[in-house]
């Protein structure tokens, strides 16, 4: 059992991978491909998904800042649906202000603006698998402290 982590976009998907423990969250390379061909980013997927055995995946959803869902988040729910075709259960996490944090990360590593256009999607995807993760094992404590 593994998570993938997806930050979706219009022209590019962010990949993040967990380890074989689930513990720690991996950037992958993004997939590029042309203006919304869900299809083709499927096909690439598909592969990753089997070679490593993963049964869930994370897409980040993202809402409004005032919490709304807008084209985006629909372009999200989705893919989600095309992506349950590979029996992956989707799970979604809200992803405001992810690509700031993502930013900030690249700043504090060195990266140029130029470096993170490149990566800034999968650093995003991480995030968002992270954070999934983090509440997965919240979760657990406070079932254990109930």
């Amino acid at each position: 059992m593994r998570y993938l982590g997806l930050d979706l976009g219009t022209r590019s998907c962010g990949i993040a991978i967990t380890d074989k423990t689930n513990t720690i969250c991996t950037p992958k390379s993004p997939i590029f491909f042309n203006h919304e061909e869900y299809d083709k980013l499927l096909e690439e997927l598909k592969p990753m998904i089997e070679e490593n055995e993963i049964t869930d995946v994370v897409i980040g959803l993202p809402k409004n800042m005032d919490g709304s869902m807008g084209f985006a988040a629909e372009r999200s729910i989705n893919f989600a649906n095309l992506l349950k075709e590979l029996n992956v259960k989707v799970h979604f996490i809200d992803e405001r202000l992810t690509s700031v944090e993502a930013l900030s990360v690249l700043h504090f590593t060195g990266k140029t603006a130029k470096d993170g256009k490149k990566v800034i999607d999968s650093v995003s995807a991480n995030i968002i698998l992270d954070t999934y993760l983090r509440s997965l094992k919240n979760e657990k404590q406070d079932d254990s402290q109930a």
